[in-house]
């Protein structure tokens, strides 16, 4: 192997590995959950602002991933950001413009459900853009990361890694579950079709756009289970944080004056369907 190469990122099994059952599993992830609302307080505490991106091939699991990092977080302050498709008039703009709005103000953190490397994918490899806006993209991408890390904020990126197999198991899992098949499109049919193309699309987004202010973090999700627990790990370590002082809460004394409640033949009632135990 050359000097100038990079080695390898792909992470090394230790003695420390765990293999998790699924009440295991259940009792980590709330820990870990618990970990994110603590880091939430943090970047509230000292006004931090943090984006995290991510990236991957269809069913990578990046719903999935993000749904268990907000869970027992505050919608006010860490939002999830996943746009549709440009309008004519966003065509005509700055490409990075839509995407700036939804950055975070002070105290914010901001999910990205795919992001601005939509052009290095998908718009790429269906011709949606053009080989010029491509080209552009792939020269001021670094350039605009860089000028996001150095107004301060704290950019966090994440590519979802899914096998071959695994995405092919998991689109039949779709097409066979009524529940699940509103998440097929005919994008996602034609990104199964050009497997090879999407990951030389890949590889070169890396080869550009994987710089030492705004590395690329791959994680492996052919286990859904164990990427939500690595990741959310690895995801606590990237911005160091410590434990907000609260002040004592202590609940006032309730009015004395009484109440009568409206009898509940006044009001429409939802049905008592179920009693659970």
């Amino acid at each position: 192997m050359g000097a100038n190469k990079r080695r390898s990122k792909a992470p090394e099994r230790t003695a420390r590995t765990a293999t998790l059952a699924r009440k295991e599993y259940d009792k980590e992830l709330r820990k870990l959950q618990v970990e994110l609302v603590q880091l939430e307080e943090w970047i509230r505490h000292r006004n931090l602002r943090v984006v995290a991106i991510f990236e991957g091939r269809d069913t990578a699991g990046k719903g999935g991933i993000i749904k268990r990092i907000t869970a027992l977080l505050n919608p006010r302050y860490c939002r999830v950001v996943a746009l549709p498709a440009p309008t004519e008039k966003e065509r005509t703009q700055w490409y990075f413009q839509r995407y700036v709005a939804h950055l975070p103000s002070a105290g914010e953190m901001v999910l990205f459900d795919r992001s601005w490397y939509n052009r290095a994918g998908v718009e790429r490899v269906m011709g949606f853009c053009t080989d010029e806006e491509y080209e552009e993209f792939m020269r001021t991408c670094p350039q605009f990361e860089r000028m996001l890390v150095r107004s301060g904020i704290i950019l966090i990126k994440y590519w979802l890694s899914v096998s071959d197999a695994e995405q092919e198991r998991r689109f039949l899992a779709r097409i066979n579950d009524p529940s699940k098949r509103w998440k097929l499109s005919p994008m996602d049919l034609q990104a199964r079709a050009r497997w090879v193309d999407y990951s030389e699309a890949k590889d070169q987004m890396f080869a550009y756009s994987d710089i030492k202010e705004a590395p690329w973090y791959v994680v492996e999700t052919d286990n859904k289970r164990a990427a939500h627990l690595n990741l959310i790990k690895h995801f606590l370590t990237l911005v160091p944080y410590e434990d907000v002082p609260h002040e004592g809460i202590k609940l006032p004394p309730r009015q004395k004056r009484s109440y009568n409640r409206p009898p509940k033949s006044s009001q429409t009632m939802v049905p008592v369907r179920y009693e659970v135990m």
